[in-house]
């Protein structure tokens, strides 16, 4: 007895193909492996794109923030199914869609709480292998005038410059900032030098009579507030 032949996705109902789905009932009703599968494109003889946007969307525990991390080449080697055009496909709209998340409006957002700079850089820091740091400068009344990356550097460390933090404040003018870098290891509690960076910059703008409002660490998923912990006063 033979095996039953896989359907290909032309095969399915029309209200069940992908693209046809979208015309029909619109962007919103597809699931993350039908919106991947149209990234796909198509299958392999014995699996269609959606049951092999399934399986790598499992394989990164259905996270899209996991399957963003993932690089080309991994893609292709573990993916019957998956060239090297497929696999930059997938990247290119996984880093687009975090780069739409990154976007702001700068004029009309407001910081209030820690939870609203996270949720500023989050898109922006969630998924990178190696450390950036980042000053956000805010007006009098809390809204964001600009967001500025001062360094980017290893799986572990980033040089800080004090000189390009403190100049970027004074050109835009800033009445407060908030610093933030993530932390690609995951553990979210600072280190000394986090500490010390932090102190040398609330003591040098203290000088130019700009306040330092909170310093956060962004990990996956959780940060850490020196402003929460009672540690920016």
């Amino acid at each position: 007895m033979t095996d039953s032949p896989k359907l290909r996705v032309k095969d399915w109902a029309e209200e069940d193909r992908p693209r046809e789905k979208i015309l029909l009932k619109g962007i919103h009703s597809l699931s993350d492996a039908e919106l991947l599968a149209i990234i796909i494109g198509s299958g392999s003889k014995n699996e269609t794109a959606v049951g092999l946007a399934q399986r790598i969307l499992w394989s990164a525990g259905n996270n899209l923030g996991k399957l963003g991390k993932l690089p080309v080449k991994q893609l292709v080697s573990e993916f019957k199914g998956i060239g090297t055009a497929k696999a930059i496909s997938i990247v290119a709209a996984l880093e687009l869609g975090k780069r739409r998340n990154a976007q702001v409006c700068f004029p009309q957002e407001t910081i209030l709480s820690s939870k609203d700079t996270f949720q500023h850089f989050y898109p922006l820091l969630c998924d990178i292998p190696h450390e950036e740091f980042w000053v956000l400068l805010l007006n009098r009344s809390s809204k964001i005038t600009n967001r500025i990356k001062i360094s980017q550097g290893g799986v572990s460390e980033t040089i800080v410059d004090l000189k390009m933090i403190l100049k970027e404040a004074v050109l835009h003018l800033a009445s407060s900032i908030i610093l933030c870098h993530n932390h690609p290891s995951g553990n979210p509690l600072p280190s000394q030098n986090d500490d010390l960076i932090t102190q040398r910059v609330k003591d040098s703008c203290r000088l130019v009579d700009i306040t330092v409002l909170d310093h956060l660490i962004v990990c996956d998923g959780r940060y850490y507030s020196y402003a929460d912990e009672g540690r920016i006063i």
